[in-house]
């Protein structure tokens, strides 16, 4: 058996941790500069606050990161999460549908609108930033009409979606069991791999780094869900917000479709080429956006037990692409991962709470986030420009 030895600078490992390294370390920067500003911010029970916020503003970071990946962009991702809201609301109060109905209604009615936005960009050729600002105008109207004359409506707080979304936490031993399934589940996907290799009489890597990684994610996952547990724990909300990255992240690892979103992003005309089917992927990433943009809507509006006119309004388009820039996707497509929505959204959340905490207004929150996106943007541009030299 001959054993891979991972060189420093190779491309896999190297692409991989430079990507998430700078913004855990910007991460460590933000979360120690606010708790020496306010010994509040680190406290489990803001954090527990922060990780509900961010839940449901990560789910549409998710939904963008899939289709920056492909090289394109949705400008709409906020107002289909607002309409969303408003189906769910309508759906719940109104028209008395079953909590189940209306949630697959809602999110029913984001996967139609990628579709629409898939369809035109593929047979139509119209770009996507103007396709999905077009969108963006038309489901802005959408949610207004399906919202009605009082522009306003309130979730029935006995309903499991507001529970769920409100005061649902996992028990311990749940939030334990679950932590240690991701670490055996690594663990598991490394085992399978090597024994493939080694059959195919391939270079397999060796073990200790392997353990070190399974290490070092038992640690990130294991001291974190301790910590809330002090406080109440971590929200349902969260827990399906992280449940959607790991299968975006093994859809994006290890299915055609993954490296085929990658292919398309990286170079169309290559992608094309080598047989892959540009349209169907193109399609899928804006349906996927969509679908998690409305599964978004559906779990702030849980959290809020409302939907109004201002769901999924005012910046929240620009946070969510913000959010996968600053987490390590690449506005030119081809580079990034599932985890650039956990992290881009703890930046943007942490930027957010540590100056609410200050009690700063919003203007500092809006010029600190632009800052940061200027900088990732900026190493992402770097990057590619120095990738050819390097071997990319």
């Amino acid at each position: 058996m001959t054993v891979l030895r991972t060189p420093p600078g190779s491309l896999r490992w190297a692409g991989r941790d430079l990507g998430s390294w700078p913004v855990l370390g910007a991460l460590a920067v933000l979360w120690l500069v606010f708790q020496a500003m306010n010994p509040n911010f680190l406290s489990a029970d803001n954090l527990v606050n922060l990780a509900l916020q961010a839940a449901p503003l990560g789910v549409l970071t998710l939904g963008v990161v899939l289709v920056l990946l492909v090289g394109q962009i949705d400008l709409s991702t906020g107002a289909v999460s607002g309409l969303a809201a408003a189906v769910v609301a309508v759906g719940m109060s109104q028209q008395g549908w079953p909590g189940w109905l209306a949630v697959l209604a809602a999110v029913a009615s984001g996967a139609v609108v990628g579709w629409g936005y898939g369809w035109a960009f593929t047979r139509l050729g119209v770009p996507s930033f103007v396709l999905t600002l077009a969108g963006l105008l038309v489901t802005l109207g959408l949610q207004v009409r399906v919202l009605g004359s009082t522009g306003s409506l309130n979730l029935p707080f006995e309903s499991w979606l507001v529970r769920l979304m409100q005061q649902a936490f996992l028990p311990p031993w749940l939030a334990y069991l679950l932590v240690a399934l991701v670490v055996a589940g690594y663990l598991g996907v490394r085992l399978v791999e090597r024994r493939r290799r080694a059959a195919a009489e391939l270079p397999v890597e060796p073990w200790r780094p392997v353990a070190a990684r399974a290490a070092l994610l038992a640690a990130a996952t294991l001291v974190p869900t301790w910590y809330l547990q002090t406080n109440r724990g971590v929200g349902v909300s969260v827990a399906v917000f992280l449940g959607l990255v790991l299968v975006v992240d093994l859809l994006l690892r290890r299915t055609r479709w993954g490296r085929s979103v990658r292919a398309v992003g990286s170079n169309v005309g290559s992608a094309h080429r080598a047989g892959f089917a540009v349209r169907q992927v193109y399609t899928s990433a804006f349906v996927a956006c969509s679908s998690l943009a409305a599964l978004g809507g559906v779990m702030a509006a849980g959290r809020l037990a409302a939907a109004n006119q201002g769901s999924g309004g005012s910046d929240t388009n620009l946070t969510v692409i913000a959010a996968a820039v600053i987490g390590g996707t690449s506005l030119f497509g081809g580079r990034g991962s599932a985890w650039s929505a956990p992290l881009g959204v703890l930046v943007v959340g942490t930027i957010s709470s540590g100056l609410t905490l200050l009690n700063l207004d919003s203007a500092p929150r809006y010029i600190v986030t632009g800052l940061v996106l200027a900088l990732a943007v900026t190493l992402d541009a770097v990057g590619r420009r120095r990738a050819p030299v390097t071997g990319r």
